[in-house]
């Protein structure tokens, strides 16, 4: 099963995400950039989590990274797996990967970002293996 052919859950819909979420409906992934103390940081919010300061910009990513750690559930009705990754901007988000062999899937692995839709329509953020 692919991103594109399984439905996902919504998110929660919070203010501080509108703009988040209007870039994952256009293909692009924003991750937290704190200009007080350079800090980037990873899931939609208005205060940088290291300094506190509200001096915060979205910045796009590469929607590339590497695997940090993963976890594959077997067990599942429909088997999935999930996993930490290392953006190349430095910041690691929690995400599903998909479109790949559970059983190669390997810790340094490059990963780059896919979008799989929500029950609401949004564009969900996930990651595939990097094709080099």
């Amino acid at each position: 099963m692919s991103a594109q052919q399984k439905t996902y859950v919504d998110p929660p819909a919070t203010v501080e995400a509108e703009r988040f979420w209007a870039a994952t409906a256009n293909g692009q992934l924003l991750i937290g950039h704190c200009n007080t103390c350079n800090a980037v940081h990873y899931y939609p919010r208005s205060l940088c989590p290291g300094c506190f300061s509200e001096d915060v910009d979205w910045v796009p990513s590469s929607g590339k990274g590497t695997i940090y750690s993963y976890s594959v559930m077997r067990r599942a009705p429909v088997p999935y797996a999930i996993a930490y990754v290392t953006l190349d901007e430095g910041v690691t988000v929690l995400t599903n990967l998909v479109d790949c062999d559970f059983d190669a899937l390997a810790i340094g692995q490059k990963v780059t970002l896919t979008f799989g839709d929500t029950e609401g329509g949004k564009a969900l953020p996930l990651f595939k293996p990097s094709d080099g």
